[in-house]
């Protein structure tokens, strides 16, 4: 399996997990704010880089 697609699926991974994380401390009104919108800017980050590696990445076998 090529390194570019596993990093670009553990990418998308984390920011799947830190959009659940923030989306869910905004429902529950838990912790500050501040950090729910740090947690969430990140979350897409790596979400959006993740997937772009997953997609530009060319299968060779």
């Amino acid at each position: 399996m090529n390194v570019k697609r596993t990093f670009g699926t553990i990418l998308t991974i984390l920011g799947i997990i830190g959009l659940i994380y923030a989306g869910w401390g905004f429902v529950q009104h838990s912790t500050g704010s501040r950090e729910l919108i740090v947690v969430g800017i990140i979350g897409v980050i790596f979400f959006v880089s993740g997937i772009g590696l997953v997609r530009n990445t060319k299968d060779e076998a």
